[in-house]
């Protein structure tokens, strides 16, 4: 006779917005340890950013550029994730939408909606591949503020 608990958890699906918030707690979490080499490793190297002010997008590599000083200095203090609201999922890609809570040292708190896009790449891992900063209005329109 089997109950519930002995059922090895690999064995459950993970739901879309299971994975989203794994990803999003990982992503915290490095971020707010400073440890850019396990943060970078949720970031894939196809990455476009778009929606940031004075820049068309943002590859990785310019992405990872900036963000390895300011991971060396100290400058992030903190990053949290609050809500998720799930737009589109298939087998391999997750889009959702969460408000990005960044503490950044000396400047104070930086709020911004984002979009996300996540995809399973073929290790296994689940990378952005696509991120756009929302504007106010959207970000109100679409319940995370």
């Amino acid at each position: 006779m089997s109950d519930a608990k002995s059922v090895h958890p690999l064995e459950f699906k993970k739901s879309p917005e299971m994975i989203a918030q794994a990803w999003m707690d990982a992503s915290a979490t490095t971020a707010t340890a400073g440890d850019f080499d396990a943060h970078f490793n949720l970031i894939s190297k196809k990455v476009r950013v778009t929606g940031v002010s004075g820049f068309e997008s943002i590859s990785y590599k310019d992405w990872a550029g900036a963000s390895e000083k300011d991971f060396k200095d100290g400058v992030i203090e903190s990053v949290t994730y609050d809500g998720l609201k799930m737009s589109a999922h298939n087998e391999t890609q997750i889009m959702f939408k969460t408000l990005e809570i960044i503490q950044v040292k000396d400047e104070g708190k930086k709020t911004q909606g984002v979009e996300v896009l996540i995809e399973l790449e073929e290790d296994g891992v689940w990378r952005v591949i696509q991120e756009r900063v929302m504007t106010g209005n959207e970000t109100e329109h679409v319940g995370l503020l």
